[in-house]
């Protein structure tokens, strides 16, 4: 009420002197235009886009443009002030700093009145893209991104009327009209009439009982009345701006200030009685308040004399209680302090011996403790001794110093390595017995590694044994070179090949072989103290007999690189083993193994070397390794098809010099032959091959006839097929002495089998003997004697597929012999029914009895008998016969039935019952056939069609 009561009194004082005044111009002009200021807002005061940024001046709301509203492209600027950023002015085009003030003071500081753009919104949108993209009845639109987006970017399309909604026009609604009408106009005159009610009275009043029903404006109830606004002075002087145009004007200005003046003053007496009231209702607490007053001042008198003991009470307690407590508190921390600081000294004094501590722990070798040392400084330094100025450089120091120990551990241990790789060898065997040199320094060195993590040594160690393999190898080299003719140059690291014979490598690799074993069984002791110590730096037990004495120390290596290591151990004993396999099968030139010629001999002692080799690398390192195994095989594969085409080759030029006679089989080939049934090709064969061909076997009364198999199964060979024999034992007996040469023996006897029955077949059935070997003709005893060979041949074939365990092809090797013995078969019965048939077609039903042509029938028979009877089997003879017999019936029953014959017992029937009954006893006498079917059946078999 006070401030209400100041404020109106201000406003009554100003108001008489603007009563005063109200008659001169200039005044008249200024109330009018703080009058148009007041009642329009401007536009600068608030942004419409920023809907709580409000502006006391226009420097404000410029400002604001600039940061808010305003884009900089380059040296231009875009006035964004507009909806959806795009001002309506100025839309798009850059203009400088100064253009850009002109344009914001034209368009928008003075802009009067402006209306709020409306808020877009989903169906503010002129067309649907989705719905124009996705028409089913368009297609695929060619213009549609050239197109230009708005309400026309689809063409209108008018909807045609419809028949079903009827024309509504404005004579529809005539009758709702004036039927609503005066409704309305009586509704227009009580809103009128109530309007003139509503409004207030213009008089004042004059008794103070209508004081409280008048408000006071809110305006004189703020704190701070402003009357140098404009804004404010037109709100409490309305009407009192404006410009006068005549004396009737001038003359109602002064009546309304007299008006404004006593409204003033009634506000005035409003509040005064307002206040009158309020001091009235509080009388009796302000009259209360007075009076306890003096009681309130003793009490505070009273209360500052206790403070004033109590002050004393504390005092004096302090100086009794508290200090000598607190004294003794503060002597207690003192010493504390001066305990924690003789134990950095002395902890101070101990990091100062760190140095010649490091000293004396190197030269006693003990590098894993001279390790740990730095590392505990470093951590007291790090962790206590942080920031102690005389230290500042000795975690430097220390850095250094772990340094130069890894340094010196990597020098060291490669120098060891050198010496101990280098020392004189020693027989594998004692070398396996004794330990490596100087063990304690090797194990403290690989200790001290390991505490460093650094694994490098074994690839180091790897290199370095390498390297010694390499220089055994190559002074092995020079001193077999030096003693033979041959001048060859070594160069380099000596890993060239060298053009060296087959004996030359034997001699090197049986020597090689012993100093490698040596030298790995030295680099297996070492790898063994390695593996050792790892073991014990990892916190595990060393139960080998003969253990190493391991430096004691904490467990320092995890079990990952435990693992890594104890990998890469093993890798480094299987890398170091199959280089020296690998450099000794590369020591000579595959050329030169070329030219020379291998023997039996010679191979098995490379065999020998090379498997005792290679189970030595085998215990040392625990895998097989693979080149010089390669080059064993290289060499055996070679030596097999040399022995092959030799044997190939002889085979071809006995079988075009055969005669195809039978020959008489020595006492050897006998016991070759039982040796191959037994499964032994131990013994070698000691005969030659000469004698046989040149044909000095027949007679020579050192051998039997025939050849006998499991002792009943005669054979009767020829030269051939004896030699056949002899080298199938010695492929045999080779695979014995050679296991490494079966698999390649075995597919070689499969190619000889197979050119042996391909070239008989050549030579006999084809008769290409009789061109080759100078034959008048191919007999029935060739063909008897080729097809007994081949049933040698089948005999054999189970032994010998028996003996070498993986003989690809047997199959086709026997069907092919099976076949040939078949065809030889056809060829000897095709014969002698050929020369059967062409007497049959002369032979006629009359005396003589028998026929010349029966006696010559009898008489092929015969011949037939004596060139295969002591050749063939009986089973065989009688096959053969029997198909004999049965073309003879088939081309006897033609014949008569050619000339007209039956069995009526005419005389032409005795005929051929006494023709017939001759030629059976003529295969009576031969045993030809089998005993059933020699009866005189045919007699009756033979009018049977």
């Amino acid at each position: 009420m006070a401030t209400a009561q100041h404020n109106l009194t201000e406003a009554a004082i100003t108001a008489a002197a603007t009563a005063a005044t109200t008659t001169t111009a200039g005044a008249l002009t200024a109330a009018a235009t703080a009058k148009t200021t007041t009642t329009t807002k401007d536009s600068w005061q608030s942004c419409y886009y920023c809907t709580r940024e409000h502006f006391k001046s226009v420097n404000e709301f410029v400002g604001h443009l600039r940061s808010r509203h305003c884009t900089r492209e380059g040296g231009s600027f875009v006035c964004r002030y507009g909806f959806n950023g795009v001002c309506a002015s100025l839309p798009l085009d850059g203009v400088s700093d100064r253009d850009y003030d002109a344009h914001v003071a034209k368009y928008h500081v003075n802009q009067q009145t402006r209306e709020l753009p409306p808020e877009w919104g989903v169906y503010s949108a002129a067309q649907n893209l989705p719905a124009v993209l996705n028409d089913p009845q368009r297609g695929k639109q060619s213009n549609l991104f050239t197109k230009k987006w708005g309400e026309h970017f689809v063409e209108r399309s008018q909807v045609p009327h419809t028949a079903r909604l009827p024309d509504i026009t404005h004579a529809d609604f005539a009758v709702y009209l004036g039927s609503i009408g005066k409704r309305y106009r009586w509704h227009e005159r009580r809103q009128q009439q109530q309007q003139q009610q509503q409004l207030p009275t213009t008089g004042t009043p004059t008794t103070p009982e209508h004081l409280s029903a008048v408000p006071v404006p809110e305006i004189f109830l703020k704190s701070q009345l402003q009357l140098h606004h404009a804004s404010t002075f037109a709100q409490v002087f309305p009407n009192y701006m404006q410009k006068v145009n005549d004396t009737t004007t001038t003359v109602q200005c002064q009546q309304t200030g007299r008006q404004l003046q006593e409204q003033l003053s009634h506000y005035l007496d409003i509040v005064e009685v307002k206040i009158a009231q309020q001091v009235a209702q509080k009388s009796a607490a302000f009259f209360h308040a007075m009076t306890t007053q003096h009681a309130i001042l003793a009490e505070m008198q009273q209360a500052a004399e206790q403070v004033h003991q109590l002050r004393s009470a504390l005092a004096q307690l302090h100086g009794s209680a508290v200090v000598d407590s607190f004294r003794v508190m503060r002597y207690a921390q003192r010493r504390q302090h001066c305990h924690n600081t003789l134990d950095k000294l002395r902890l101070m004094a101990t990091v100062h011996k760190t140095q010649p501590m490091l000293q004396l722990l190197l030269g006693t070798q003990d590098y894993v403790a001279a390790l740990d040392l730095i590392s505990t400084t470093q951590e007291i330094l790090a962790a206590e001794l942080l920031g102690v100025h005389c230290f500042k450089h000795l975690p430097m120091q220390l850095g250094e110093m772990e340094k130069l120990i890894d340094k010196m551990l990597t020098t060291e241990f490669e120098r060891y390595a050198a010496n101990d790789l280098n020392r004189p060898l020693l027989e594998a065997q004692l070398e396996t017995d004794s330990v490596c040199a100087e063990e304690d320094k090797l194990v403290a060195i690989v200790m001290g590694l390991l505490r460093k993590q650094n694994f490098g040594f074994v690839s180091s160690y790897q290199q370095e044994a390498i390297a010694t393999i390499r220089a055994i190898i190559k002074q092995l080299l020079i001193e077999l070179l030096s003693r033979g003719d041959n001048e060859i140059c070594l160069t380099g690291a000596g890993e060239q090949s060298l053009d060296l014979t087959l004996s030359e490598w034997l001699a090197m690799l049986q020597r090689a072989s012993g100093a490698l074993g040596a030298v790995l069984e030295r680099i297996k002791a070492v790898v063994s103290i390695m593996q050792q110590t790892a073991d014990a730096a990892a916190g595990g037990s060393c139960p080998h007999e003969h253990a190493v004495n391991l430096i004691d120390s904490e467990a320092f290596l995890s079990a990952a690189h435990h693992e890594q290591l104890s990998a890469q151990l093993q890798q480094l004993l299987q890398a170091v083993c199959h280089y020296c396999h690998e450099r000794c099968a590369n020591i000579v030139a595959p050329q030169s193994l070329e030219r020379c010629t291998v023997s039996e001999q010679e191979l098995q002692q490379l065999a020998q070397v090379v498997e005792e080799f290679g189970e030595t690398t085998l215990a040392i390192c625990g895998a097989p390794s693979v080149p010089l195994q390669l080059a064993l095989k290289v060499q055996a594969s070679r030596y097999a098809q040399r022995f092959h085409a030799e044997h190939k080759q002889k085979l071809a030029l006995l079988l075009d010099q055969e005669r195809w006679r039978q020959v008489d089989i020595p006492h050897e080939f006998q016991r070759i032959i039982d040796r191959m049934t037994a499964g032994d090709y131990a013994k070698q064969s000691p005969l030659d091959s000469t004698s046989l061909v040149n044909g000095n076997g027949n007679g020579s009364g050192n051998g039997n006839p025939v050849l006998l198999l499991e002792g009943k199964q005669p054979f009767a060979l020829v030269s051939v097929a004896l030699l056949l024999i002899q080298m199938l034992y010695e492929y045999g007996g080779s695979a014995q002495r050679l296991p490494l040469l079966a698999s390649y023996h075995a597919r070689n006897v499969v190619d000889l089998l197979r050119c042996f029955n391909s070239r008989s077949c050549q030579l006999i059935i084809g008769a290409g003997a009789m061109r080759v070997a100078g034959l008048k003709t191919i007999t029935s005893t060739n063909l008897a004697l080729v097809s007994r060979a081949l049933q040698l041949v089948l005999f054999l074939l189970p032994r010998l597929r028996e003996h070498f365990e993986n003989m690809s092809g047997y199959e086709a090797i026997e069907r092919d012999y099976q076949g040939h013995i078949k065809e030889i078969e056809h060829k000897i019965h095709g014969i002698v029914s050929e020369r059967l048939v062409a007497q049959l077609e002369a032979w006629d039903a009359r005396p003589p009895i028998p026929s010349q042509t029966f006696r010559l029938i009898s008489r092929h028979l015969v011949k037939l008998h004596e060139a295969i009877a002591g050749v063939l089997p009986e089973a065989q003879i009688h096959e053969i016969y029997g198909v004999v017999h049965r073309n003879f019936k088939d081309k006897l029953r033609e014949q008569l039935l050619k000339l007209n014959i039956y069995n009526n017992g005419g005389p032409q029937h005795g005929v051929v019952t006494s023709e017939l009954t001759f030629y059976m006893e003529t295969l009576r006498t031969l045993k030809a056939l089998p005993a059933s079917q020699l009866d005189d059946g045919i007699l009756e078999h033979i009018w049977l069609y």
